[in-house]
């Protein structure tokens, strides 16, 4: 079964088609006062079947609105411009199946001019906006590999990020390869990501980027892939700028499976070629580590010239049959002392994301 008749039939919603900027402005305008208890005093879009989640976007006049996503599905592609600071999506309700924006774009599907949307540009939704907060929300890409087996750039982003003080709370990420593109405006920017109590599904690199990007209480879960050939994919690929101390933390999480038993690896470094003087850095502790991922080497290279063991790959702390430590070479270990250094309060700095 295809992964919208997933999202739409699973929820029981009626899919609801992209209108027109035209056709919607005004409906979204109209909105744009009608503040809700939990947002009196600031501007608020709401969107609802048959409007466009870009649409509202595109209505944002400056910094602190909010636009609040009503059930059904939205299948669209969303960019939030920078412009748009200190932006909130959120579902109408807590449940973040209930509001679902998906699209199907892959890096090698052909725009109209016949050139290529590339990686980033296959996102479903993409946000350059410093303090933009997403909660209670579905983001999809469905694009499937079986269905385009002419398409050689299989990557299909589900969200792509990038802008200080972005903060996920309640999101579900959905897709198959490079998933959640945790990204900086710039290659010499730290900017700061917080992912709260999500669910992030995929099978190749669905977790990668160079952002500063701490993952708390979320849940990362591995697809079955229809290959002979193990590993079947990685979690994380960071791409850590070598300047930065700090990439991607996951801590008090969990690692599922819908494969065998070690059929994944936990992760491998990213070393961009638009930046070979990256230095991948990733922390995973307090998590519990299913058997999906192979306990015995957990890691495993992108491209041999750039071996994980000379990357910041650390442990701490791990329970579950996938963090079984059998060979301590393929699973370095932080010291209680460094440990102490990666948190989350260590990663975010001055910025308290809300809860």
């Amino acid at each position: 079964m295809r992964r919208r008749t997933l999202l739409a039939a699973g929820l029981g919603l009626a899919a609801s088609g992209t209108t027109p900027a035209s056709a919607t402005e005004s409906h979204n305008a109209h909105n744009a006062h009608n503040a809700d208890n939990g947002h009196r005093g600031r501007h608020v879009l709401h969107v609802r079947p048959g409007d466009s989640v870009q649409a509202a976007v595109d209505a944002v006049t400056g910094p602190g609105w909010t636009i609040v996503v009503h059930p059904g599905t939205y299948r669209e592609v969303v960019n939030v411009p920078a412009a748009a600071a200190e932006l909130t999506v959120r579902g109408a309700v807590r449940d973040p199946r209930a509001a679902v924006i998906v699209h199907d774009n892959a890096n090698g599907t052909k725009k109209p001019d016949g050139t290529t949307y590339g990686t980033a540009g296959s996102a479903t939704f993409t946000s350059a906006a410093p303090g933009l907060t997403v909660r209670d929300l579905t983001l999809a890409n469905d694009w499937l590999r079986a269905d385009h087996p002419d398409i050689t750039g299989t990557q299909a982003v589900a969200a792509c990020t990038y802008g200080d003080r972005t903060h996920f709370d309640n999101v579900r990420l959905l897709a198959h390869q490079d998933t959640l593109f945790v990204e900086t405006t710039a290659l010499t920017s730290f900017d700061r990501q917080y992912f709260r109590r999500c669910h992030i599904e995929g099978d190749v690199d669905f977790v990668f980027g160079r952002a500063t990007a701490v993952f708390e209480e979320c849940h990362f879960h591995t697809l079955q892939r229809d290959v002979s050939f193990t590993p079947k994919g990685m979690v994380f690929a960071p791409s850590t700028a070598r300047a930065n101390p700090y990439g991607i933390l996951a801590v008090r999480s969990r690692i599922t499976s819908g494969a065998e038993d070690g059929a994944y690896k936990l992760a491998r470094p990213w070393v961009p070629s638009y930046e070979t003087t990256a230095w991948p850095s990733l922390v995973v502790r307090d998590s519990w580590i299913g058997p999906g991922i192979d306990p015995l080497a957990p890691y495993t290279n992108m491209r041999e010239q750039y071996p994980w063991q000379t990357m910041r790959f650390r442990e701490y702390g791990n329970s579950g049959p996938g963090a079984v430590i059998t060979v301590p070479e393929n699973r370095p270990q932080l010291t209680a002392e460094e440990a102490a250094f990666h948190t989350k309060r260590a990663y975010l700095g001055d910025w308290r994301p809300r809860a």
